[in-house]
């Protein structure tokens, strides 16, 4: 049994230390700023390397193991892999990019790329399942939130990139090999389970909207001064300056748990008082009858109301079958959607298909355009693919904190299913990748922001919809399956068909580097094809979903349904 901590200040205290979590998750985004050096250095095709963004999604998207380990062990075990893990992969990317350690062998870099990025999909589960199940009734907001500053972390780690490594691709390496587990040791100790926020604290709407706000200022703050450094030609000393604003700004939620020390709410000490004198009561009552001893359970209206995360389900058979032979409980019966189900229970229902195919078109599609993001700038005849990496990196955020929301806002004053949202970004994906394909001039930067919108849509709207339909209990694993589409879309999309097709135009210009539209032309005319697929099914599961979300959200709030024995 995993021990809780109590008290109101510990979920935001883990939260905050979850947004610097999520932005060491973040590191698989950085494969777009060494990928050039990969190429040259080590002497790849384009599609050798688009292979290895391949393992590059693999690694940060499969996350099976982890999800399994999250159910059975304390979330700084998960993180201390993670952190290993990342130590040991890009450890050794180092070795062969620097010089260090040569002829490495190809499919040595490639198992070497996914064990450091699967990094990102043992921090990432960790912090979600943690955050989730402390945060029960706002699990859109607190998935907007974390999914958002993960989606900041590409243009955190490029002005890192360029101020602290001096755009060194192997300084980059030896970077993400010893600061992503450094920052996992100083905080593994914050994310830990404690007891659900309860949403009877009037101030929480505040103190999500302080962390929204901020990561809104630090997305902005760090597109502008990317812009900045890459027209003007600034100083050390500026540079320097912009880095240290930039670290102050990602240290600002963990000033809600600071404000809880010095100024508690009047909830929290009035909560507090009246259970001390409710259990003094109930105790002193109980003393005046026979003197025999029962277990006493004090539950308030916020505790009922949590109630199924913690109940006891290890029920003997022999107990089961009296109190079914009493009538006082009914036979073992299936999950219903909204209830907790084990993995085996939700892979065998129509939703769970359904959700797992709507979101492999989505980002299945998008991370092909993200692998081969450099690319397609070269080809469309921009050399300097910074500004695109980030624009579509703080366009990545605002769908993923826009997501989670505006999803929250639905769900709650209309109990809309958040599928919609996924619905209409991918119609827009539709039209981004007939802009992407026309390649007129001025378009690039456009279709790079729409899309990498949409795109952060998809990982908003996924994460608190599995959590709704198939409960929290074995949501890690569950939700990590449902993962697998973004390395199974960048295997189909990426590596066999985006690669081998710039490859040939590539061979018809007789050079290693593809110029022109015709480069990514086919390849986005099927991405096209899939997202109207998506779009379609989408459509379908929304239906499905809506009488779920009406159960779910009946009255403008969330109710938890209490858990099925099974």
């Amino acid at each position: 049994m995993v021990n809780l901590k109590g008290g109101t200040r510990p979920p935001w205290v883990g939260l905050g230390a979850s947004v610097w979590m999520q932005i060491a998750a973040g590191n698989a985004y950085n494969f777009p700023l060494y990928s050039h050096t990969l190429k040259s250095v080590l002497g790849f095709s384009q599609q050798q390397l688009t292979m290895l963004g391949v393992a590059n999604d693999i690694g940060e998207n499969v996350g099976l193991l982890p999800g399994l380990v999250c159910n059975k062990f304390p979330p700084w075990v998960v993180l201390l892999i993670g952190a290993f893990a990342c130590f040991l992969g890009y450890g050794t990317l180092w070795l062969s990019v620097s010089g260090t350690v040569l002829n490495l062998p190809y499919w040595l870099l490639w198992i070497a790329l996914i064990v450091g990025t699967n990094s990102s999909a043992w921090i990432s589960t960790a912090v979600l399942v943690t955050n989730m199940r402390n945060f029960p009734l706002n699990r859109g907001t607190v998935a907007g939130i974390l999914k958002g500053y993960g989606g900041l972390s590409a243009a955190v780690f490029t002005e890192v990139y360029g101020v602290l490594l001096k755009n060194s691709s192997a300084n980059l390496l030896m970077f993400l090999a010893i600061g992503v587990p450094i920052t996992c040791f100083v905080m593994m100790y914050f994310v830990r389970p404690c007891t659900p926020a309860s949403g009877d604290d009037p101030s929480e709407h505040s103190h999500f909207l302080f962390i929204q706000l901020a990561s809104a200022v630090l997305g902005v703050y760090v597109l502008s001064t990317t812009i900045l450094e890459d027209v003007f030609s600034l100083g050390v000393p500026v540079s320097y300056i912009i880095l240290v604003i930039m670290i102050l700004l990602l240290l600002a939620p963990l000033a809600i748990p600071v404000k809880m020390t010095f100024y508690p709410s009047i909830l929290s000490k009035s909560s507090t008082v009246n259970q001390s004198e409710e259990t003094v009561a109930i105790t002193d009552q109980d003393k005046g009858n026979d003197g025999s001893t029962e277990p006493l359970l004090v539950a308030s209206s916020s505790s009922a109301n949590l109630g199924s995360f913690h109940e006891n389900e290890d029920m003997s058979e022999v107990d089961m079958l009296l109190a079914e032979g009493e009538g006082a409980i009914k036979k073992k019966r299936r999950p219903r959607r909204g209830e907790d189900f084990k993995f085996k229970e939700a892979v065998v229902k129509a939703d769970f298909w359904c959700l797992f195919l709507v979101y492999f078109f989505g980002v299945g599609s998008g991370v092909t355009v993200l692998n081969n993001l450099a690319q397609v700038g070269i080809a469309q005849g921009v050399n300097d693919t910074t500004i695109l990496l980030s624009l579509f990196s703080f366009c990545n955020f605002v769908g993923r904190l826009g997501g989670g929301i505006v999803s929250e806002h639905f769900v709650r004053l209309k109990a809309l299913p958040r599928t919609i949202w996924m619905t209409f970004t991918q119609v827009v994906m539709i039209i981004t990748y007939f802009l992407f394909a026309s390649a007129l001039n001025g378009t690039l930067y456009v279709a790079t922001a729409l899309l990498g919108i949409c795109y952060g849509v998809q990982f908003s709207i996924l994460i608190p919809t599995t959590s709704e339909l198939f409960g929290l209990k074995h949501f890690g694993l569950i939700l990590s399956f449902m993962g697998i589409g973004n390395p199974l879309g960048a295997y189909l999309f990426s590596g066999l068909l985006a690669g081998y097709l710039y490859d040939i135009e590539a061979a018809k210009q007789h050079s290693d580097t593809c110029i022109g539209p015709n480069c990514f032309r086919v390849t986005f005319l099927v991405l096209a094809g899939l997202c109207s697929a998506g779009a379609l099914l989408s459509v379908v599961l929304t239906v499905r979903l809506k009488p779920v979300y009406q159960m779910l959200y009946a009255g403008g709030s969330f109710r938890l349904p209490q858990s099925s024995n099974h």
